[in-house]
């Protein structure tokens, strides 16, 4: 897709051959897949291109990806934004957690299709996987595209961010409400928000939003709560 690489291109990003390849193999892997079981409401090639790909690679716009080295992607369905950075930073080193098992299926056949190497899939609730020993607090950067509101969000991101590390919230529709809401609960899991993004997609124009929290202390221990109630009883 020769309007993608442009795109990319524009902003500093010249693709290989290879990670060419892996994107229309990953196309191709996706819209297999999407026969069997839902992935996405969006099959034709250049909106995927465009609002799937494109779109999960805008955090390394604003951000510097070379200044981390582990990136944990909750609840990323058919795998974005990881897979799409995973490709662009192969040294990256990722792990995934979704609470469906079908789809960790897609991912790992997705993985392999794509030849890559350092990426873990976890079937697990966010809520769960945060109290894991090994993983709460061990991330460099955690990310979440389009999931919940910022309140519940943070509560099943935040626990599994080192100190310093900082959670991206990719959002297409954020309001002031949606923003005054996640203060409290941002504060008391450890986090301070620093930048709220707003930008449209190029050629279609549709909004987004990148929610920029830095992780600046230690998350309580009696977070995140059990699977359920965070949704239910937002901080």
């Amino acid at each position: 897709m020769e309007g993608f690489n442009q795109l990319l291109e524009e902003k500093g990003i010249g693709l290989s051959p290879f990670q060419v390849k892996q994107f229309d193999t990953y196309f191709e892997t996706l819209i297999e897949w999407n026969d069997k079981m839902n992935l996405t409401a969006i099959t034709n090639k250049k909106a995927v291109y465009l609002k799937h790909f494109y779109d999960s690679i805008t955090p390394s716009f604003f951000y510097d990806f070379y200044k981390i080295s582990s990136l944990c992607d909750v609840g990323a369905g058919a795998g974005f934004p990881s897979i799409p950075l995973k490709i662009i930073f192969p040294n990256l080193k990722v792990t995934i957690v979704d609470s469906l098992k079908k789809r960790i299926g897609f991912l790992n056949a997705l993985v392999n299709q794509l030849g890559i190497e350092g990426v873990s899939l976890y079937h697990d609730r966010a809520e769960t996987f945060g109290r894991r020993a090994g993983m709460r607090e061990s991330f460099d950067m955690v990310t979440a595209r389009a999931v919940a509101r910022l309140n519940i969000l943070s509560e099943y991101c935040l626990p599994l961010i080192k100190i310093d590390g900082v959670f991206i919230a990719m959002k297409g529709a954020y309001d002031k409400a949606e923003h005054a809401e996640a203060y409290n609960a941002i504060a008391v899991l450890g986090g301070e928000l620093k930048q709220s993004i707003s930008f449209s997609l190029p050629e279609e124009e549709s909004k987004r939003h990148l929610i920029v929290i830095e992780k600046n202390k230690a998350t309580p221990k009696k977070y995140p709560r059990k699977p359920g109630i965070p949704a239910k009883q937002p901080l």
